[in-house]
């Protein structure tokens, strides 16, 4: 029991696992910041898109 508790407290993987998220959420947060307009046109767009094609699916055909 007691070697199996001073693996668990020796064992590095999750905090590594945790530096990578940390890591991988940084870049991301820096790719919206550097590309925030050209992601807030593509997203309207697509908003667009997609609210005139499910409002013509809905409409009653005729």
């Amino acid at each position: 029991m007691n070697a199996a508790l001073r693996n668990f407290l020796v064992e590095e993987d999750g905090v590594t696992a945790l530096e990578y998220g940390i890591v991988a959420c940084l870049v991301a947060a820096a790719l919206v910041g550097a590309f925030y307009p050209q992601l807030s046109k593509l997203y309207g767009t697509l908003m667009t898109t997609l609210t005139t094609a499910v409002g013509n699916a809905a409409s009653p055909a005729g």
